[in-house]
């Protein structure tokens, strides 16, 4: 069985997307699933392409005993062809996948994350904290790993029941 491939998708793909892939990938290596997923991340701006994820974000990561690491890119219209998901952090982000979506099938990969989080919906976004202080990272973090787990969860049950 081939894995499924995931793209988690913000503005600078330095805050936000690069969590997102990170914890998921550990929840996933965690549950024993490592090998059912293809994780990768981006973001539609290219400001900060070749850049680590923002210090302050791995900071708050590692004082809950997560720590990672990557270089950002940006989203290209040929990431539509390689992935199955593209899950954006927020509304803004979802419209600008969509504005480079080709076809039908394409704007079909694009989800938000809090749609997939109990306490969020479609709408909610995952906060941009980049400009605030550190609380804001420690709730980024929390709505993060809550929405990848629920992820997951959401995941394992539909290969378990395909429709």
């Amino acid at each position: 069985m081939k894995p499924q491939r995931i793209l988690f998708v913000c503005l600078g793909n330095i805050v936000r997307s690069p969590l997102a892939e990170n914890m998921f990938r550990h929840l996933a290596e965690q549950a024993g699933l490592a090998d059912r997923y293809e994780v990768d991340s981006a973001g539609t701006g290219g400001w900060h392409v070749g850049e680590r994820p923002d210090r302050r974000m791995r900071q708050v990561a590692a004082r809950h005993g997560f720590r990672y690491d990557g270089r950002a890119r940006q989203f290209q219209r040929s990431d539509f062809d390689h992935f199955d998901l593209i899950i954006a952090m927020d509304a803004q982000n979802r419209a600008d996948l969509r504005r480079l979506a080709r076809s039908p099938e394409d704007e079909a990969k694009i989800h938000t994350l809090r749609e997939f989080d109990p306490h969020g919906g479609p709408t909610a976004p995952v906060p941009d904290p980049y400009y605030g202080g550190i609380d804001g990272f420690e709730e980024v973090y929390t709505i993060v790993e809550r929405s990848c787990r629920a992820l997951l969860d959401a995941l394992i049950a539909e290969s378990e029941h395909p429709e």
